[in-house]
């Protein structure tokens, strides 16, 4: 078995790779990468990153994100959400973002990885999944950068805090709230004449 056959011999089917991850079967990896994507056994997502395609009934499909930002970060701690899921909250927001927020520890700003944009941004601490709590404490985190009208998603989050579990959301506040997020919802929260599900 040559060098390029190698190195073929261990890529899978939907799986995302470093240069690095492929070196140690390569005594050429520069050439080697060159060659496979000519083949289109790998595809180039960005420098450095490869995606080696599964190939469906309608073609090659996509990277998976979660493969995708993986392999980008060298780490498995990330959350993949979008400001598109605070439309499922009732706030009344209805605008659609055409970008992917990966929460982590490690990267800060956009990128674009496999033709999609994804915008990283540290954080110290976030969810395994975006629940509704972390979701309305996110909409206050991100309010500057949503094409909304502010003051109305306020008055709905407001709204919203009412229905929701207390314990949950004062949870979801001390854990994941920033400053602005934080002073927001300690009026809401301290209100004793308020009724809570």
């Amino acid at each position: 078995m040559n060098a390029l056959e190698q190195v073929k011999n261990h890529l899978r089917e939907g799986r995302v790779y470093r240069r690095a991850d492929l070196e140690p079967w390569s005594n050429a990896i520069d050439r080697h990468l060159l060659q496979l994507q000519e083949e289109g056994v790998l595809v180039k997502l960005s420098g450095g990153l490869y995606y080696c395609p599964k190939m469906t009934a309608f073609g090659a499909a996509p990277a998976e994100d979660e493969r995708l930002v993986e392999a980008f970060l060298k780490d498995r701690r990330f959350l993949l959400t979008s400001p598109n899921l605070y439309n499922a909250l009732g706030l009344g927001t209805t605008q659609l973002y055409n970008e992917t927020l990966v929460y982590n520890h490690k990267r800060h700003g956009r990128f674009t990885l496999g033709g999609r944009t994804f915008r990283f941004a540290m954080k110290p601490h976030f969810p395994a999944k975006p629940t509704p709590e972390f979701l309305l404490v996110d909409v206050v985190n991100n309010l500057v950068q949503l094409a909304e009208d502010r003051e109305k998603v306020l008055k709905q989050v407001e709204r919203k805090a009412h229905s929701m579990k207390r314990r949950s959301l004062e949870k979801a506040v001390r854990d994941y709230g920033g400053a602005r997020a934080k002073k927001f919802f300690s009026k809401i929260l301290s209100a004793d004449t308020m009724q809570y599900a």
